[in-house]
């Protein structure tokens, strides 16, 4: 059965869907409610069967929804998803039908998170996860809008820009010359690698499962299309694709010395081909990430700098520098592997030149644009300028356009 009427100036299209399950449509209109009335009616009669139960629980929802994400997300992210659901969300939530979670007791749940001492972050996390198995419920037409929604500003969970810019360790330009020049003396096995993520902002994960295919010395270029994971697993970058990064000339020579290197190590030590890893340990496996967060302590020592850097700091530097330089952002955010403009913006922003005045100076003048354009006004042909060469199209009486 559905019904059309009116509530608070709206049309409302009230109806049982095809598993009996009661819903509502908002309409602006009476014609437009009768027409979603009529639609609705029709799939009614259709004898289809969900492939959800309406009724289900929680946390046999839960095991649906991690069951599918395992196909497209990565080992690591599956495990963190499990964990924050097993330690938080089912032992509360689990018993409970997903279309009888109410935002209340999410918010009861959460806040009460924060009071017995979860810092901010952790609890965001736990929405997040909840906020995502809740948006799949939507789409199976277990509920119809998420109770989540909203929640995260609402206990103020949500981190802005500007407190998590606040957050990210990066190094001024005269702290990363005295960690490279420091580096180069106290580890120099480990000096190519940790240059490599000061000039290109490579994760450590993806400079470690570096192949020697994946560098092109002629064209100044890297290919990113692995990284290194937990337990050793190769996976695909964070982003879920590969892209290439720019290499310094700094940095081509110390690959190629590096390469050469490895040659006489492999006739040396008898090896029968290169190692395939451009960072590898003595049995030609890729080096681990606690081997190189070691080396990268003794650098900092060695260096005077703060211990709060990590390796991952010299990714953040790599990005802050570039913008202080006055470099594109669009261009940092492919550097990185970034998967929005956004992403780049809100984590480095702070770092953007907030003035450029001559900028603005350069509109007042005529070469201020790239583009030349010059139009016949009121008939009259305008003044020549420019000595035209055979073939030009300086006879016409349109506009001339001289590309950059």
């Amino acid at each position: 059965m559905a019904c059309v009427r009116k509530r608070r100036g709206k049309w409302v299209v009230d109806y049982r869907d095809a598993a009996g399950v009661r819903r509502w449509v908002t309409c602006e209109t009476r014609r437009e409610a009768e027409d979603v009335r009529d639609s609705k009616r029709r799939e009614a009669r259709q004898a289809t069967r969900p492939v959800v139960d309406p009724d289900i629980t929680v946390i046999a929802y839960a095991e649906r929804w991690l069951g599918l994400l395992a196909v497209g997300v990565k080992p690591r992210t599956l495990t963190m998803y499990r964990s924050y659901l097993n330690l938080h969300l089912l032992p509360v939530f689990g018993a409970t039908k997903v279309r009888q979670l109410a935002k209340g007791r999410i918010k009861e749940l959460l806040a009460q998170k924060v009071r017995i001492g979860f810092s901010r972050a952790s609890v965001e996390l736990m929405l997040a996860v909840l906020r995502g198995m809740l948006n799949a419920a939507i789409e199976d037409g277990v509920i119809l809008a998420n109770p989540t929604d909203r929640v995260a500003r609402q206990l103020r969970l949500s981190h802005a820009a500007s407190a998590r810019q606040d957050e990210i360790k990066a190094m001024t330009r005269e702290q990363l010359a005295r960690f490279v020049a420091a580096a180069s003396q106290a580890v120099p096995r480990t000096f190519p690698l940790l240059l490599l993520l000061a000039r290109t902002g490579m994760r450590l994960g993806e400079a470690l499962a570096l192949q020697w295919q994946d560098l092109n010395f002629a064209e100044r270029e890297i290919r990113v299309a692995r990284a290194l994971g937990a337990a050793g697993r190769i996976d695909t970058p964070k982003s879920g694709r590969g892209r290439t990064v720019d290499v310094s000339q700094e940095l081509v020579r110390t690959l190629r010395r590096l390469e050469l290197e490895r040659k006489t190590e492999t006739l040396k030590g008898g090896w029968s081909a290169l190692p395939l890893w451009v960072f590898c340990d003595s049995t030609g496996r890729p080096l681990s990430p606690r081997t190189v967060e070691d080396a990268f302590k003794r650098v900092l020592k060695a260096a005077g700098l703060p211990p709060h850097f990590s390796p991952h700091s010299l990714r953040h530097s790599f990005a802050s520098l570039l913008l202080q330089q006055g470099e594109s952002p669009v261009y940092v955010q492919r550097q990185l592997g970034h998967a929005s403009i956004t992403l780049t913006v809100d984590l480095y922003g702070r770092w953007l030149p907030m003035g450029n005045k001559a900028a603005v100076d350069r509109l007042d003048g005529p070469s201020g644009s790239k583009t030349v354009a010059e139009t016949v006004a009121g008939g009259a042909r305008a003044p020549e300028k420019h000595k035209e060469s055979s073939g030009s199209i300086a006879g016409s009486g349109r506009a001339r356009i001289i590309a950059p």
